[in-house]
């Protein structure tokens, strides 16, 4: 009876720990930061193109718009993702943006979390500097909890995310612009 109650005092001890450690640190915070060899000009179309968003989001399955004009602040996107073969449904809704400079979205995981993702640009002698920052809170107190244990993860999830960007965009063969300079000459009568 007396190793049952020291067990039972740990178990409570472990609860209460995980339960103070979801109110101490409500939500968490990563950067991550790469440089590309390409102007910023390319690295934005590139990670803005959703037939490519697979080769760098990893589990990404399908994309489909939900509401607003699509690529505009206030637009929602639903993404389902697959992991392990575990399928989780995100939302997507665009705050803020501001073409090869920066786009801020929130991430919904309903019922789980809550994301304020940021990603900015900068352009210096060639090479385009893209960091992407994210604060993340779980939606309810356990979910809290699991998140503040989850940052290491979640920071090792971007930084491959990130790194898959970067190759993606250095090996990029898509003329972006060729649509815009076929439409220049043809007004201008060339």
């Amino acid at each position: 009876m007396k190793y049952l109650k020291y067990l039972l005092g740990i178990i409570l001890l472990l609860v209460l720990l995980f339960i103070g450690k979801g109110m101490l640190t409500p939500s968490i915070s990563y950067d991550s930061e790469i440089t590309v060899n390409k102007s910023v000009k390319e690295a934005w179309a590139v990670m803005n193109d959703e037939s490519k968003l697979s080769q760098w989001l990893k589990g990404i399955k399908t994309i489909e718009h939900v509401s607003g004009e699509k690529g505009t602040v206030g637009a929602v996107t639903r993404y389902t993702f697959d992991q392990d073969g575990q399928e989780s449904i995100i939302l997507e809704t665009i705050k803020s943006l501001k073409p090869e400079e920066h786009i801020a979205m929130d991430f919904e995981m309903e019922g789980v979390m809550n994301m304020d993702y940021k990603v900015n640009f900068s352009e210096e002698d060639g090479k385009t500097g893209i960091k992407s920052s994210t604060t993340t809170t779980g939606a309810g107190m356990l979910m809290r909890s699991m998140v503040s244990f989850m940052q290491g993860s979640m920071q090792t999830q971007e930084d491959e995310n990130m790194g898959n960007l970067k190759k993606l965009i250095e090996e990029n063969t898509t003329d972006y612009f060729q649509e815009a300079a076929t439409e220049v000459e043809a007004e201008s009568g060339e």
